[in-house]
């Protein structure tokens, strides 16, 4: 397997190690979400993702392109991932529709605050569309997304999931999913190295909650790009303190080069 590693800005995330470490911003304020980059930044996970969704004056245009740019100013250089996850697929209720979503991201990448824009894969059809041409038009990487907050899909549906993305001309193919067991988590990993092996964009995977909890830390073995750590709050079930994370992958990244 060739590792395929996420790149932003013509440049590898973590040098081209697998996986980077993405870490999620959930303020409900500018000024707590403000506070809250700089203190994750400080933590130095390779990219930071904001999650617009619990952002409390996301239907004020204005205030979600200032505070766009006032993440990237605290940020320090790291990367931003904007993201607005979809309720359905685990993400905060808002008081947009999908076409004054799609609008937001035109604005805020607009803005040149940020680095890669992530979108779910379920979407209507015509706004994907959209929303893939202001992405691309920008030239960032698009990430295509899928949410089982419920189970974990058989093998074959998890590999079209990660098919579907790459259809959709996504840069990079991102599968979340609950296990009910550690045959659920295995089901996953199996199907990321397939996908990893077979797809020519980077993948992304991961399972949720406790069970899930090893995938954050061996998903790079299988070939997933990135895996997401607490910074300072958590965005999904299951996701490991930042410092417990990166801990336990240069362990394994000591042992896999000795």
């Amino acid at each position: 397997m060739h590792p395929r590693p996420l790149y932003v800005r013509g440049r590898p995330l973590a040098d081209g190690r697998l996986p980077a470490v993405c870490a999620p911003l959930v303020a409900r304020t500018h000024a707590a979400l403000v506070a809250e980059t700089r203190a994750v930044a400080a933590k130095q996970p390779d990219l930071l993702e904001w999650r617009v969704d619990f952002f409390g004056a996301i239907a004020d245009l204005s205030q979600v392109v200032a505070a766009a740019k006032a993440v990237r100013e605290a940020a320090g250089g790291i990367p931003i991932l904007f993201t607005r996850r979809a309720q359905r697929e685990g993400g905060q209720p808002i008081a947009l529709d999908e076409g004054q979503v799609v609008v937001m991201y035109a604005a805020v990448i607009a803005s040149g605050a940020i680095d890669l824009v992530d979108y779910e894969m379920d979407n209507d059809a015509l706004q994907l569309a959209r929303v893939r041409d202001l992405v691309h038009g920008a030239a960032l990487p698009l990430v295509l997304s899928f949410h089982d907050f419920q189970s974990t899909p058989s093998t074959e549906q998890l590999i079209a999931r990660f098919a579907q993305a790459h259809a959709q001309r996504a840069d990079v193919a991102k599968v979340a999913v609950m296990p009910h067991s550690m045959e659920d988590v295995l089901r996953l990993l199996g199907a990321t190295l397939e996908a990893s092996e077979r797809l020519p964009i980077p993948v992304i995977s991961m399972a949720m909650g406790g069970l899930g909890a090893v995938s954050r830390v061996c998903g790079g073995a299988f070939g997933s790009a990135l895996t997401f750590a607490v910074g300072a709050a958590a965005s999904a079930p299951g996701q490991m303190p930042i410092e417990d994370v990166q801990a336990a992958l240069a362990v394994l990244r000591r042992a896999s080069s000795g």
